[in-house]
């Protein structure tokens, strides 16, 4: 076929595509008024979006690459929530920064995303209903657990529950409106600085670490401040009009931030799906082991433990425990029912789907 006829066959499958997205708004708009009328409130089906991404996986034979058709249907299932009804999300600010970049990918840009200036913050929207999300950072693949996060379970876990599950590749970038010889001073979080201690080292030995509060904060002195540079997002380098000096400086290229949507129903089971808790035991021998081996009785695979010191009582520990399964199945509840009766405390924090990669087939 001639390059012509090529392009008209494009614009036809174009003008095919834009009818069957609005078809489909239109189908959503509509599961929206059932559901209001059934008294749900909720639009956002953490447990419906898994299925969708699942199937789209599975029926994907090329060549469009899993990840491209999933962003697609990502923005595409974004501006059916919009219809139904707007939606609220919080996250830890400002623009530019990572928890940024999750909620862009997880919601889309239909929705309204609100930056607000620390994790708690994000809780307490939730809580408050002044957001109908909410994202937070839990755990990084370099930096281990996000302790704000974690202290937030512990002072706001009323209405708040864990719905969602994500990972975003962390990619650090050195940004500077100068060249890397004339870098003598680099802006960033200090975790940020833990993750590329190696680069920096070869490439930058004799420049001062300068650690301040965001990435974005980072980028935003760089722009400002000569001989500097910041090590930040992509989309700060946007933001901030700077030059990428170096792309994807963390010392491990497989580094992940893990992040948790926040709201304030629980998704109904899908069959692949996390629950995580909150406990505390005695202060005596054993005490622990007694809770994990409940659920070992009960067949239930622990994926993540975590202690945290109470803030109540000193030398007192709080376990954050992710475990395979949803807390409505029959197992499951039986299971945290018996271990209720070991732990001075025992919390569900969420029982929600696990996420989809664009490797899943099944």
């Amino acid at each position: 076929m001639a390059l012509e006829e090529l392009r008209k066959k494009i614009d036809e499958i174009d003008a095919q595509l834009v009818a069957m997205m609005n078809e489909r708004a239109k189908y959503a708009v509509e599961i929206g008024r059932l559901k209001r009328e059934a008294g749900s409130n909720s639009v956002y089906a953490p447990e419906r979006e898994r299925e969708v991404m699942q199937r789209i996986v599975a029926a994907n034979p090329g060549p469009l690459s899993n990840t491209a058709l999933m962003a697609v249907w990502k923005e595409m299932m974004s501006g059916s929530l919009a219809l139904e009804k707007p939606l609220k999300v919080a996250y830890l600010g400002p623009e530019g920064s990572f928890s940024h970049l999750a909620d862009l990918e997880k919601f889309g840009r239909s929705v309204q995303l609100v930056p607000v200036r620390d994790i708690a913050t994000v809780f307490d929207q939730v809580a408050r209903g002044e957001g109908d999300y909410g994202i937070a950072p839990v755990e990084n693949t370099t930096g281990g657990a996000i302790r704000d996060t974690m202290e937030c379970f512990l002072w706001i876990h009323g209405p708040v529950k864990i719905c969602a599950e994500m990972a975003l590749p962390i990619h650090q970038y050195l940004l500077s409106k100068t060249s890397l010889e004339r870098v003598k001073k680099v802006y960033s979080k200090p975790q940020v600085f833990d993750q590329c201690r190696e680069w920096l080292a070869k490439n930058l030995p004799q420049a001062d670490l300068v650690a301040v509060g965001s990435t974005t904060e980072a980028a935003l002195l760089a722009s400002r401040v000569d001989g500097t540079a910041a090590i930040a997002s992509s989309m700060a380098a946007e933001l901030y009009h700077l030059d990428v000096l170096n792309p994807a400086i963390e010392d491990n290229p497989q580094n992940q931030t893990r992040f948790l949507i926040l709201g304030r129903e629980s998704p109904k089971p899908t069959g692949r799906d996390k629950t995580s808790l909150l406990f505390s035991v005695s202060h005596k021998a054993g005490a622990l082991v007694e809770v994990l081996d409940i659920l070992r009785r009960y067949g239930i695979n622990m994926t993540k433990i975590e202690s945290h010191p109470s803030p109540a009582q000193s030398w007192e520990y709080f376990f954050f425990v992710d475990v395979e399964g949803h807390a409505s199945n029959e197992n499951m509840a039986a299971a945290l029912e018996e271990a209720r009766q070991h732990t001075r405390e025992l919390i569900v924090l969420g029982s929600f789907p696990t996420a989809v990669s664009a490797g899943v087939t099944a």
